[in-house]
């Protein structure tokens, strides 16, 4: 069996999908591993450091794709390399079902099976490979140091000989994982942190880290689905978390924003009469940007000044840290390759929690409900 690993070609992507020592250990298993030339420059990894545990390097990037049978990626290939893919492979990555189901039709129609990192199930058996998890972890670091180095001002309390510094203030909305690495980053540089989210457990979390957790009363609605992510609101419910937002946002110097529903819009949550209360200077970092965007004035992938607050709408943080999130993504996609690979040979056991759960189609047959809802409705149009 063959496993391949791409250069990423996505804009901006220097994370990979498995380093040497993933390979290593694939190796060890009797699978053969052919990697694209430089494909892990970005993350730390050299050509060489690929040779050292064994794998083949090739400069022949349509040659792998046609020869593969297993290919781990961060995001889906484009369609051109998706339209040269050996018949009946196994492709496994970041591939946004639910966001762009489209993008996948080539790799359907070659009779691929296709696994989503982000569909991987939150079981306790599945926590090793919760992809989402570990990017999310280093967005919401790195979310908080970009905060602090674009603020005008410190992050800690700072008692002098000239006179007292006052802390900053960093507000941080959605307290998922994102949000709570946020919050114990700031917590660290020395921020007063206050943080709100829709789903009342999240408040010993937030409490733990030392930062305060506001609260506003929905009415006794549900919001929690039972893979532990936010449900989406009606308009009622997230107009009484904006009224909150705004009040909060004026006594701000950053906001970090992190809501996300999976396969829909993100919830617009800062207002734009919030951004327009905040003091000159202050900071929004918009995590929730790939999604639209959790505030009103946000433009994905685009840095703006309104009335002298910059609005941050990174496009993919983790990218930016390329050595570690591809050191945690790498761990990951091993573990769930574990579960495809066994004694060398590919065995897809639908029958399988982990399997089943994350499997976008199979051999050429969508098999994700959800999927195959959007793919048809689609067609129909």
């Amino acid at each position: 069996m063959l496993i391949g690993i791409l250069r990423e070609s996505n804009a901006g992507e220097t994370r990979v999908a498995l380093l040497p020592d993933a390979v290593k250990n694939l190796k060890s298993q009797g699978v053969d591993v052919t990697v694209e030339s430089d494909c892990g420059l970005h993350a730390g990894a050299s050509n060489d450091d690929y040779a050292k545990v064994g794998a083949t390097i090739s400069t022949d990037r349509g040659s792998l794709l046609s020869s593969a049978d297993v290919i781990p990626v961060v995001n889906c290939p484009p369609a051109g390399d998706l339209d040269l893919l050996k018949k009946g492979a196994v492709v496994t990555g970041f591939l946004r079902p639910l966001d762009d189901p489209a993008a996948l039709r080539p790799a359907i129609q070659r009779g691929a099976t296709l696994f989503s990192m982000e569909l991987v199930p939150r079981i306790t058996r599945a926590q090793s490979m919760d992809a989402l998890s570990s990017m999310a972890t280093v967005a919401g670091y790195k979310a908080a140091l970009m905060a602090a180095d674009n603020l005008p001002r410190m992050f800690p309390l700072l008692m002098t000989a000239a006179g007292t510094v006052p802390p900053a203030k960093v507000f941080v909305i959605g307290a998922g994982v994102a949000g709570l690495q946020a919050i114990a980053t700031a917590r660290r540089l020395g921020a007063v942190v206050s943080a709100y989210d829709v789903r009342a457990a999240a408040g010993e979390q937030v409490k733990s880290l030392g930062a305060i957790f506001l609260e506003v009363d929905l009415g006794g609605i549900q919001t929690e689905d039972k893979g532990g992510y936010a449900k989406e609101l009606t308009e009622e419910a997230l107009d009484r978390g904006r009224d909150l937002i705004a009040k909060t946002a004026t006594t701000s110097d950053v906001i970090i924003t992190t809501a996300q529903v999976p396969g829909r819009r993100a919830p617009l949550l800062v207002r734009r009469d919030a951004v327009e209360n905040m003091r000159r200077g202050s900071v929004i970092i918009d995590l929730a940007a790939p999604g639209g965007g959790n505030c009103e004035l946000t433009q994905p992938g685009e840095t703006i000044d309104h009335n002298g607050v910059t609005i941050f709408a990174p496009m993919n943080l983790p990218a930016t840290i390329p050595v570690h999130a591809s050191q945690l993504y790498s761990k990951n996609m091993t573990n769930f390759l574990q579960v495809l690979v066994k004694k060398g040979q590919l065995t897809i056991d639908m029958n399988d929690e982990i399997v089943k759960g994350s499997c976008v189609a199979y051999q050429g047959e969508v098999v994700n409900e959800r999927v195959a809802a959007v793919l048809q409705a689609a067609t129909a149009r």
